[in-house]
């Protein structure tokens, strides 16, 4: 039985591991390769890594640091950033990744979500959208580090990606991205509720009571955050953290308990 998932998701500009707020001004937190060996250590469920310069700066995936992190990582690992061709998926996959996240080029090309699902299992095919909020409350989805508006609704694009053959929808919250404030709980359950395939909800989470809530009123979803594990305390001093496993089936069993 599928069970909710906690993901730490690593950003990664110019090599380095970073953080933004917003999707702006990255800010330099460490070496990702070492990220990746304290998330071993503590056993995360998964690791999501996106690599925020590739597509917007219209490179190909850096292959030499997915062969890299992918060889240290002993968890599911899910690699996005610059894939524009089932062929590149194809050999982002025999590095070892487990799930090729797509986003600007999926949008662009709904068919190549069909091709690369064709390519190596819709199961390792995630579609990442970008969601921003207007000050009048409607939601869009953006792309190229929320430089370009597609004018579409997330729930119209999650089915158009569902449909096309993705495994998985990544929804992102660039409003909420690096504020530690919550997730967008209302948009999450919409999705949920629209989609038959995984969904992992990203931007906001401050807390593990933020993770709880999400899994209380979504059920059966991927949790995914940056700042809340890589920063601690109220000054957000640099610290790679993730909660122990005890900490982890009480956090599942109350988020459950609320949600019966």
């Amino acid at each position: 039985m599928l069970r909710p998932r906690i993901i730490p998701c690593l950003l990664v500009h110019e090599g380095g591991l970073v953080k933004t707020v917003g999707f702006r001004e990255p800010k330099y937190v460490g070496d990702p390769i070492n990220a990746v060996k304290i998330f071993n250590e503590k056993e995360a469920d998964e690791l999501m890594v996106l690599d925020i310069d590739a597509t917007a700066r219209g490179r190909e995936p850096d292959y030499k640091l997915i062969s890299d992190l992918a060889a240290e990582c002993r968890m599911p690992l899910a690699y996005g950033g610059g894939v524009r061709s089932a062929e590149q998926a194809k050999r982002i996959i025999a590095l070892g990744v487990e799930k090729v996240a797509l986003s600007a080029a999926a949008l662009e090309q709904p068919s190549l979500v069909a091709a690369t699902a064709a390519a190596v299992g819709s199961q390792s095919v995630a579609v990442v959208l970008d969601v921003r909020k207007s000050m009048l409350g409607s939601y869009s989805v953006v792309t190229h580090n929320a430089r370009r508006n597609t004018g579409r609704h997330p729930l119209e694009v999650a089915r158009q990606m569902q449909d096309a053959g993705a495994g998985e929808i990544v929804v992102n919250s660039v409003d909420r991205d690096g504020t530690m404030k919550g997730y967008d709980l209302p948009l999450a359950a919409q999705l949920r509720a629209t989609l038959s395939i995984p969904l992992t909800v990203l931007g906001g989470a401050g807390s593990l009571a933020d993770i709880g809530a999400l899994v209380a009123r979504c059920g059966t979803v991927g949790a995914a955050a940056g700042s809340l594990f890589v920063f601690k305390g109220a000054y957000r001093a640099v610290l790679i953290n993730y909660p122990q496993q005890a900490q982890k089936e009480a956090l599942l069993a109350a988020a459950a308990r609320g949600r019966g």
